[in-house]
């Protein structure tokens, strides 16, 4: 008798068991939240035989601790279901990743090198541009457009493996940037810039999603900065004017193209690019290529 009440006891804690509902929890473990930032989960869920893990960002897994990489700053819902059976339990929890500061990148092309420091004040350009960096979508692509004097220009996905004389320059991720203008940012020759579609199709000036140029440009006199600063509205910076006098630049094209970073070294390797000879289309007649974009800081 007292065997057959154990036994049934037994049973009923392992059907009180059975039937108990999961919980849901976890922990975010990183070293370091400034996008890109790479965050450990640690699940401590109890009583589950599945998980559905939403990192905010449209990614998604069903790993028991993943690991997760947040190439853009911003705030994330993160959301764990702990699922049993027909039986789940969620729980949210919020992270914050953090803008990048003297954010630098290296691009490797076969000419050399160059760094390039984003600037912190055209955020939405710099997150898009370390996002595609990290995703190594520039890795293969030409630099597509080159005219000495003004501009070297990159970043159409269609350059990649690109045959003899295919026209270039309409490719994009299917998205564009909000314009980011500054007058503390100007078209200095170094100058990183977003590329654009012009015209009446484009009023409010939407960067490329993926298309930049590095101005290449010519000196500057007074009488052109002083022009461009009636003409545009524009007070340049006392740093601004010396860049145009002493190494040139592109002023024309300020307040009008996003300026989001600029050539710390290497500006030789834009000398030599700008100085590639071209076809009737600006290409290169020797392809100059993007080894591969890294941030490095």
């Amino acid at each position: 008798m007292k065997m057959m009440r154990y036994s049934l006891f037994v049973m009923v804690v392992l059907m009180m068991a059975s039937c108990a509902k999961p919980l849901a929890k976890f922990a975010i473990e990183a070293d370091d939240k400034k996008a890109p930032s790479k965050i450990v989960f640690n699940n401590s869920s109890e009583k589950a035989e599945s998980y559905l893990w939403d990192f905010g960002d449209g990614k998604t897994s069903t790993e028991v601790s993943p690991e997760h990489k947040y190439y853009l700053s911003g705030k994330y819902n993160v959301k764990l279901i702990a699922k049993k059976g027909k039986k789940m339990s969620e729980t949210v929890q919020a992270i914050v990743i953090d803008p990048p500061h003297d954010c630098l990148i290296s691009m490797e092309t076969n000419y050399g090198a160059m760094t390039v420091r984003l600037y912190d004040g055209t955020p939405k350009h710099r997150d898009n541009f370390i996002k595609l960096a990290e995703q190594g979508y520039f890795d293969g692509l030409l630099f597509h457009r080159v005219i000495e004097g003004f501009m070297v220009q990159g970043g159409d996905p269609n350059s990649k493996n690109a045959k003899p004389g295919s026209r270039l320059g309409s490719g994009g991720p299917g998205y564009t940037v909000p314009a980011e203008f500054s007058e503390e940012y100007a078209h200095v020759k170094g100058a990183l810039a977003a590329a654009r579609t012009g015209g009446p199709s484009n009023p409010k000036k939407a960067s490329s999603g993926s298309q930049f140029y590095i101005v290449h440009g010519q000196k500057a006199t007074e009488d052109v900065i002083e022009s461009m600063e009636t003409r545009k509205g524009i007070k340049y910076t006392d740093e601004a004017k010396a860049a145009y006098l002493n190494n040139g630049g592109t002023p024309f094209l300020d307040q009008d193209y996003t300026v989001f970073g600029i050539v710390e070294k290497g500006l030789d390797i834009v000398d030599i690019i700008a100085g590639v000879k071209t076809d009737g289309s600006d290409r290169p007649e020797k392809d100059v290529k993007i080894i591969k974009v890294r941030v490095i800081k």
